[in-house]
C-alpha cells in the first residue's frame, strides 16, 4: 500500500529515526524496530481488512470516525492511527494514551 504521514515529527521518527518531537521513542532501540516492522507491514498489504490477520497488531476501527488504529508493540500502549484513502493510507498521528489498556493511574 502507499503510506502517506501527516505529521512532519512522525515522518522523521519513522523513515529516519530520528525526531524532535518524540525524542524520547526514538531513544529506543526495541520500539525503532517494532515501530519499522509495522510500517514495512503496512507498505506490503493490499488493503487496511488484511491487517485483521496479524493478531500482534491488534488492529482496531475506531467507532464514529473513519479512523483505524494498530498496536506497534506488545506491552506497549503506542498506536499508529490512520485513514485508509483511495489508493493507501494516511497516518495520522502516534497515540500515546497510556490509558487505552485500562492502565489508570
Amino acid at each position: 500500500m502507499k503510506i502517506q504521514i501527516e505529521d512532519k515529527d512522525l515522518e522523521d521518527l519513522i523513515l529516519t529515526g530520528a525526531s524532535g518531537k518524540y525524542w524520547q521513542l526514538a531513544r529506543n532501540k526495541q520500539f525503532m524496530e517494532a515501530l519499522g516492522r509495522v510500517y514495512r507491514l503496512l507498505e506490503a498489504v493490499q488493503s487496511v481488512k488484511e491487517l485483521k490477520l496479524y493478531s500482534f497488531l491488534h488492529y482496531e476501527q475506531l467507532k464514529g470516525i473513519r479512523k483505524s488504529s494498530v498496536r506497534i508493540m506488545n506491552g506497549r500502549v503506542e498506536r499508529l492511527v490512520f485513514v485508509e484513502i483511495n489508493n493507501g493510507l494516511e497516518i495520522q498521528s502516534l497515540e500515546l494514551d497510556r490509558d487505552h489498556y485500562g492502565k489508570k493511574k
